[in-house]
């Protein structure tokens, strides 16, 4: 099953405006992504998909591929989409953060090895929760399963909820899973679930793949004992730099 990455990249940060082309250790962010991105064995090609120019000289300069695609998506998914669209001999397509300057290939194949199988639709990666401090976070998704190791619904609460018991003691008592948020996608899936319109949970959460559980689509998951770390505030692009010095 041919595979593809796609890396959505958009210039317009809210908070780190043009993240795409800070420099981290002398390459740009888009670039540590790409290149990472680039070592998995399962993916066929990786292409920086993105709105502007700027990005697109970028990613030239260093001998990716890239397609410019329209400024008005609202989604990193609907990016994907529309080069999805463009490329008929592919089977599946991974979406690719283009905020994590250091994305680990095998996870990439682990999600891709996921995917292959029979009647997968869309493919995600979740892990067990270590500490009581990120389950009571609300920027971080937690997702319950059912017993095909499928997602059943993703929430910025803890969920389930112990009744009775102090959360302090949850992890304790119970396994809860985190969403690591990158996901592929049969292409004929990808092309559908971007036409669905938004949903009421989506709306209540802010969480675009409860848009999909809404409309009956499965999203199987595969565990990981990894966690991914994206760029999104100034001190996180420090904390990269210090990073990828130590590599």
């Amino acid at each position: 099953m041919q595979t593809i990455g796609i890396i959505p990249a958009r210039y317009a940060s809210t908070r780190l405006p043009g993240k795409p082309l800070l420099e981290i250790a002398g390459k740009s962010m888009i670039q540590r992504v790409y290149e990472q991105a680039s070592q998995a064995k399962l993916l066929s090609k990786v292409i920086v998909a993105t709105d502007d120019e700027r990005i697109v000289k970028e990613v030239v300069s260093f001998g990716g591929l890239v397609q410019m695609t329209d400024q008005s998506h609202a989604s990193g998914t609907d990016r994907c989409a529309e080069v999805a669209k463009d490329i008929q001999d592919i089977a599946a397509v991974v979406n690719i953060q283009g905020d994590e300057p250091f994305i680990d290939p095998l996870q990439i194949d682990l999600l891709i090895t996921r995917l292959q199988e029979k009647n997968v639709q869309i493919a995600t990666l979740v892990r067990k929760f270590q500490t009581t401090e990120a389950l009571l976070n609300p920027n971080t998704a937690k997702v319950v399963l059912n017993e095909r190791q499928e997602a059943m619904y993703f929430s910025r609460s803890p969920i389930p909820y112990l009744r009775g018991i102090s959360p302090s003691l949850w992890l304790d008592k119970a396994t809860y899973y985190q969403h690591i948020g990158i996901y592929g996608y049969k292409r004929t899936t990808l092309l559908e679930i971007t036409e669905l319109p938004p949903g009421q949970l989506e709306r209540i959460e802010s969480l675009e793949q409860l848009r999909w559980l809404e409309h009956h689509y499965r999203i199987s998951v595969a565990f990981t004992d990894k966690t991914s770390f994206g760029v999104d505030t100034m001190e996180d692009l420090e904390k990269a730099r210090m990073m990828a010095e130590e590599v």
